[in-house]
C-alpha cells in the first residue's frame, strides 16, 4: 500500500462553490486517495452548482452550511456523528468580507464589517475545531486556507490581510492545544487563483500577473496543486507535521 493514502478515512469539506474552488481541488485529491467525504453548500442558490460536484465525489453527506446561520454548523457535525460516529479531517475553505469594507482602507473598515469578516473567515474555523475534536478519537487533521497577504502587505487585499493573520495565529495555537490528542492543524497558503472568492478583490488580475512574473517557477498554481498538498497533510504520512503555514505558490513567498 502506498504511504500516502486516505483509505478508510472520512473528511468534511467546507467551501466548494463551483469547479474552480480551492475546496473542490482538495476534495478531488482526498477522494482520489480513497477518503469518504461530507460536502457542504452555502445555500439553495449554491446547491445547484455544488450538487453535481458532490455527486462526482460520491459524497456520503451533502449538507447546507452558512456559518452565519444559528445552528447550521452544529447540524452538520450532528449528521456526521450520526452517519459515521467519527471524523478524520476537516478542510475549512471559506472567507467573507462586505464589499464596502474589503475595498476600503483597513483604517476605514467598519466595526460591523470587520467583525463579520473575522467571524466567517476565522472564528468559524475555531468552531469547527471544537466540534471536530470529540469526533477525532484516533487523531486527525484540521486545515484552513490562508494567503500571503496575512504575512505581508499585498496591495488591494486590505481587510482580509489582518483576518488571515488571525487565522494563521489561530492555526498555531490550536495545533499546540490539540497536539496531544493527535490532532494536527495546518493553514494552506496558495498563490493567487482565479476563484469566485478572489473575484471580489480589486485588481486581482494584476496580482496574478505580478506573481507569474516574479515567482521562481513563473507560473500560477492550480487547485490540483493545492489539493495534492492538502491530501498529503491529511494522510498518516504527515503525522509528525502540525502548526504550519504551507506555501503552495511557486516560491513567490521567498521573493515577496
Amino acid at each position: 500500500m502506498s504511504l500516502i493514502t486516505l483509505e478508510g478515512k472520512r473528511g468534511l469539506v467546507v467551501g466548494i462553490a463551483n469547479d474552480s474552488s480551492i475546496a473542490y481541488g482538495c476534495a478531488k485529491a482526498f477522494r482520489a486517495l480513497g477518503a469518504e467525504l461530507a460536502v457542504t453548500y452555502l445555500n439553495a442558490k449554491a446547491e445547484r452548482h455544488v450538487k453535481p460536484l458532490a455527486d462526482e465525489l460520491e459524497a456520503s453527506l451533502f449538507l447546507p452550511l452558512d456559518v452565519r446561520e444559528e445552528g447550521e454548523l452544529e447540524a452538520v457535525f450532528a449528521a456526521i456523528q450520526e452517519k459515521w460516529g467519527k471524523l478524520d479531517f476537516v478542510l475549512h475553505s471559506i472567507a467573507f468580507a462586505p464589499k464596502e469594507d474589503l475595498h476600503a482602507r483597513v483604517v476605514d473598515a467598519s466595526r460591523e464589517g470587520f467583525l463579520l469578516a473575522m467571524d466567517v473567515s476565522c472564528h468559524s474555523f475555531v468552531r469547527m475545531a471544537k466540534l471536530a475534536e470529540p469526533l477525532m478519537t484516533d487523531g486527525g487533521c484540521l486545515q484552513t486556507v490562508s494567503f500571503y497577504g496575512g504575512e505581508k502587505v499585498v496591495e488591494h487585499y486590505n481587510l482580509m490581510g489582518p483576518v488571515k493573520a488571525a487565522l494563521e495565529s489561530v492555526t498555531r495555537y490550536m495545533a499546540a492545544e490539540l497536539g496531544t490528542k493527535g490532532i494536527r492543524v495546518h493553514a494552506l497558503s496558495p498563490g493567487p487563483l482565479a476563484t469566485r472568492a478572489a473575484s471580489g478583490i480589486d485588481r486581482f488580475d494584476e496580482l496574478m500577473a505580478r506573481v507569474t512574473e516574479r515567482a521562481p517557477t513563473h507560473h500560477l498554481v492550480t487547485i490540483e496543486d493545492v489539493g495534492a498538498y492538502a491530501a498529503f497533510l491529511a494522510s498518516d504520512a504527515a503525522k509528525s507535521l502540525t502548526g504550519s503555514v504551507a506555501f503552495i505558490d511557486g516560491g513567490y513567498n521567498i521573493v515577496g
